[in-house]
């Protein structure tokens, strides 16, 4: 029986736990609509998303893995002859740049935290 709940607590775990993280890549694009490409990211990398603007235009965004020193960094980026100003925000987690509202990417975890109470539960 134990060994049945362990196997299914291995198994509802986000496979980042295992250790290669999975994130979306998007090119640069000027679209609201980005859903992206799945990649894996290096040992020292974290998913993130970044949005640029330029002074009189809309904005850009692109997605993927960056190394954990530039997060949250501003970088000049040029898309389409117009140079941008690019700040990759970066998420901790399996996928978690595929949302597009932070909030949603927080919901990428309550199977986890379900599996889990149900396993507390049924121990109590």
């Amino acid at each position: 029986m134990v060994l049945g709940w362990l196997l299914f607590l291995v198994m509802a775990l986000p496979s980042g736990t295992t250790g290669t993280k999975s994130c979306m890549f998007c090119e640069l694009t000027d679209s609201l609509n980005c859903p992206g490409i799945l990649m894996s990211c290096g040992d020292d990398e974290e998913c993130f998303t970044g949005q640029g603007t330029a002074p009189g235009l809309g904005s850009i965004t692109n997605k993927g893995c960056v190394r954990s020193s530039s997060c949250g960094r501003e970088e000049p980026v040029t898309y389409q002859g117009v140079t941008y100003s690019l700040i990759s925000t970066c998420c901790y987690g399996q996928l978690c740049n595929r949302a597009l509202d932070p909030a949603d990417s927080r919901m990428a975890e309550t199977p986890t935290g379900l599996a889990l109470s149900v396993l507390l539960l049924r121990w109590l």
